[in-house]
């Protein structure tokens, strides 16, 4: 991955927690965006408080960046408990739970990233602690094995996935709220980039927020990170301020188009073009004949260009559209789009 498809990644980098004020609000009223999530989240928090019961167990997916991480902060922050935050590749074993469970008290928050790729002893193991609060801890192995069952205070699990798919039905079926997140349309993300200006303290006018929210790829983690490469640039080049100009020439040194495609982008639509006119191909050849990981295509470059109309998944693989020739200047072939329409017909 180059330094300039970095900056339009939905992904988490580490530039995104680098010191510097905080762009994450301290409240749910706070959040921009995913109204009808908000919405629903503050009648749970206010039931769970007017009961004094822990928030039942808590689902988020949807594409990266999109604000999972920090819904899960504003829910202990608005009910006033603990979060403790690790992931799924990071848990290797039961006894790298132990520790959180039996230490948690009544009503914290364990929040776990990329849940779907929890191992199923792990999912095993939490299942009684979800249901019943207890866990079973392994004393010793083998064929006299000797296991202890410990009580533990009941908690809130707030999993968060970007593969909703590859949750396991068991694993499913114990949240007992499950939200999707979806993209965000342009004024929200420029109401998003208006107030991070301002806490950045550079003057953004709204021909220059709307620049950056429409390239943004649907993404406040985008609009934000685009904010601070557009905010240099701004510094050396404009006085420090970023209007409608000056964000259009920093994103063009960025390599940043008007659609938001960067450089992965027009690599997958060039490719899929160029190497196997316009599809359909199977993801793995796709993947291959870009020298790219697979997942990665499909978790984090293939929402935004669906979206966006520029890409489509049929049965029978990935497919360009029409609108990926033209924003290329590729001519499409005699029948394109008639075999592109015959993908989703039925035994011919």
């Amino acid at each position: 991955m180059t330094e300039h498809t970095h900056i339009t990644t939905p992904e988490s980098l580490t530039e995104d927690s680098a010191s510097g004020p905080t762009l994450r609000p301290r409240q749910l009223e706070e959040f921009i965006g995913q109204g009808k999530v908000r919405e629903a989240l503050s009648i749970s928090i206010e039931a769970a408080k007017q009961r004094r019961e822990p928030l039942d167990h808590i689902l988020f997916h949807g594409p990266p960046g999109l604000g999972k991480t920090t819904l899960a902060a504003l829910l202990a922050r608005e009910m006033g408990v603990n979060i403790k935050t690790t992931s799924g590749p990071i848990l290797e074993k039961p006894a790298d739970l132990v520790g959180i469970l039996t230490n948690q008290r009544e009503g914290d928050i364990l929040f776990i990233d990329e849940i779907h790729r929890l191992r199923p002893v792990i999912e095993e193991f939490l299942y009684p602690a979800m249901e019943d609060w207890q866990v079973d801890i392994r004393l010793s192995d083998g064929p006299k094995a000797q296991t202890m069952t410990m009580k533990v205070e009941p908690f809130t699990l707030v999993g968060a996935t970007t593969r909703f798919g590859l949750l396991t039905a068991p694993m499913r079926a114990r949240f007992g709220i499950v939200h999707r997140l979806n993209f965000y349309p342009a004024e929200e993300l420029v109401t998003i980039v208006r107030r991070s200006a301002e806490i950045f303290d550079v003057e953004t006018d709204e021909e220059g927020a709307i620049e950056l929210a429409r390239r943004a790829r649907g993404t406040p983690r985008v609009a934000n990170r685009l904010l601070k490469r557009v905010r240099d640039f701004a510094q050396v080049r404009a006085q420090g301020k970023i209007d409608g100009q000056v964000a259009q020439d920093a994103l063009k040194m960025l390599d940043v188009d008007e659609y938001g495609l960067d450089e992965m982008d027009a690599r997958v639509l060039k490719t899929l073009i160029e190497k196997f006119e316009g599809g359909p191909v199977g993801l793995n050849s796709l993947a291959v004949a870009m020298g790219e990981d697979a997942t990665t295509l499909e978790e984090v470059y293939e929402p935004f260009l669906i979206m966006e109309g520029f890409l489509m998944r049929t049965p029978q693989g990935r497919v360009a559209t029409p609108r990926a020739f033209r924003r290329f200047g590729y001519t499409i072939p005699d029948g394109n789009l008639n075999a592109q329409e015959s993908l989703f017909t039925d035994g011919s």
